[in-house]
């Protein structure tokens, strides 16, 4: 079995302590950054932002492009991984994505929003393995999220 937390180190992602900096979807109003029953742990919104500062805002299909989408969905992403950290400690204790449930903010006309998306599953999938990172997927077409941002995921993992 692979260790994640290597992986993530080796591959050179930046992901963020949210124990020293605080989960990032904290201003957008009352909420915690998680739940866990059990081995479920159950993560709020994440977006693409370093601390307070959202990276990327936009429309898919009109000033966002579907390459841009998909590399804000990595940077999600990688917000996802500070939020398990946070939860449990470590990546380690992840045996698996159970599912993600994603939001693209999207003109009516766009359709490719799992396009989209699949910046968030790939990232997974190289941090742990498909095995462990390749989980359920939902995407749903949005008009808005908070702040502007063009990509909003929750996430269910299975845990130690």
């Amino acid at each position: 079995m692979t260790n994640p937390e290597l992986l993530a180190i080796r591959m050179g992602h930046d992901v963020p302590d949210f124990d020293r900096t605080g989960y990032c979807g904290a201003g957008f109003g009352t909420m915690k950054p998680f739940h866990r029953v059990g081995s479920l742990l159950f993560l709020s919104g994440h977006v693409a932002q370093i601390g307070a500062e959202i990276t990327d805002r936009g429309r898919l299909g009109a000033d966002v492009t579907v390459e841009e989408g998909y590399q804000t969905a990595r940077r999600t992403g990688l917000n996802v991984l500070g939020g398990i950290r946070q939860a449990v400690g470590s990546l380690d204790r992840v045996k698996g994505i159970v599912r993600s449930l994603n939001f693209v903010v999207c003109t009516p006309e766009f359709q490719e929003v799992h396009r989209v998306s699949s910046g968030l599953s790939d990232l997974f999938v190289e941090v742990f393995e498909p095995e462990r990172g390749l989980g359920g997927r939902a995407t749903i077409g949005v008009m808005a999220l908070e702040n502007g941002v063009c990509f909003e995921t929750w996430v269910t993992v299975e845990v130690e």
